[in-house]
């Protein structure tokens, strides 16, 4: 068992002890949490959800009001930096060693919030799970595991997209957010823009036809020897440079469609790190990481606003870890003031994989009775549009 609240910031809080070496983050950032109603005026279904599609172990509660009463996430970073990216294998078995000990902490953090004693498995109303995309040794656990509590305390399964779940966070941070709406999709593994038009019905606009955006910049910055993960230390770094120091190519900016290539920018930016160690030059990170950054926004930009006009939609919002980027996130703000379009963007700490986003999907799909079977198995890929 973990023992929570020594280090406290930004409403998110660690606990003192460790589950399989990694520190359990819990989430208290979010204003639905604190708006969590005593258990005498619970309204059901209560839904604990699970999220294990690539290296972080994540259980999220929440009730029929949407309020998220535990947010848990157990992040393994640390055992994957050395190597320069996550490895699989290690993957699938920290969360083996993780799942356990992250819902147990995120049942004591629910039951703590509620002022109740306790709160069990028998007490939930259903058990959520993403079961597609993501590395599959990964998700294997989570849907395992989250099969085997449901047909033990009796209670019916969903299974949850998990892209879906990067478009639902977007109500973490704003709960009157709905449809429709264009979305960015920006992950290490993800880069589309989707049309929203209600939930359950999207259209993916376009997608990337190679490298991923958050894929690039890890590689960029292992290119550079920032470490792993690649987007926050180039972000960094990048506050310091100058945006136009180099010129970058922007793939597919002008291709007419919504498309989008991260590897021919990948490969001119590490091009340009080896031409200048070759040339004896000292290279200049800041400006690197700047540049590159910029040639990835441009694009991005540029897509988004091609979709707004496309589509007609009032609301532009994200989804995915590179979510987080802040000058990708000023980037939408000026493009969302200039077409007076709504701009709604997750937390920060709603932007990377989270379990509190898998519930809030799930929520909806247990009211709407779109229960899974017991012989639900993940997938490494699920069509998005053919979801519903």
């Amino acid at each position: 068992k973990a023992l929570r609240a020594v280090t406290e910031d930004a409403g998110i809080q660690e606990s003192s002890v460790d589950v399989a070496g990694m520190t359990l983050r819990v989430d208290e950032a979010h204003d639905a949490q604190k708006a969590a109603q005593p258990a005498a005026q619970l309204e059901r279904p209560l839904i604990l959800a699970i999220e294990s599609s690539c290296d972080e172990t994540a259980a999220a509660i929440v009730d029929g009001k949407g309020n998220l009463l535990s947010d848990v996430v157990a992040s393994q970073i640390d055992f994957h930096s050395r190597f320069g990216g996550v490895v699989p294998e290690i993957a699938s078995r920290k969360h083996i060693e993780a799942i356990c000990g992250v819902c147990d902490e995120c049942l004591d953090v629910a039951a703590q919030r509620l002022g109740m004693e306790r709160l069990t498995w028998s007490d939930l109303d259903g058990v959520g799970v993403t079961y597609a995309p993501g590395l599959v040794g990964a998700l294997v656990v989570g849907v395992a595991f989250a099969k085997g509590a449901a047909w033990a305390a009796d209670k019916p399964l969903v299974g949850v997209n998990h892209l879906e779940g990067h478009m639902y966070a977007n109500k973490i941070g704003a709960p009157d957010f709905a449809p429709p709406a264009v979305v960015s999709l920006v992950s290490g593994g993800n880069t589309m823009l989707v049309h929203m038009r209600g939930w359950g019905d999207y259209r993916v606009l376009g997608a990337t036809i190679d490298d991923a955006v958050g894929e690039a910049f890890d590689k960029v910055a292992k290119a550079l020897g920032l470490g792993y993960p690649g987007g926050p230390v180039v972000s960094a770094q990048g506050a310091k440079g100058n945006p136009k120091a180099i010129e970058f190519p922007r793939a597919m900016m002008h291709s007419g469609d919504m498309r989008f290539s991260l590897s021919g920018l990948k490969t001119a930016v590490v091009t340009y790190i080896n031409n200048e160690r070759a040339a004896g030059r000292e290279l200049n990170v800041p400006d690197i990481c700047a540049s590159f950054e910029a040639a990835v926004v441009d694009v991005q930009v540029k897509k988004a606003e091609m979709a707004l006009h496309e589509t007609g939609a009032p609301t532009f919002c994200l989804g995915g870890g590179v979510a987080a980027n802040p000058v990708l996130r000023a980037a939408y703000g000026k493009l969302c003031k200039k077409m007076q379009v709504r701009l709604v963007m997750p937390p920060l700490s709603a932007c990377g994989d989270n379990a509190g986003m898998i519930a809030l999907v799930a929520l909806d799909r247990f009211r709407q009775g779109k229960f899974y079977g017991l012989e639900t198995d993940a997938q490494a890929h699920a069509d998005l549009e053919q979801e519903y």
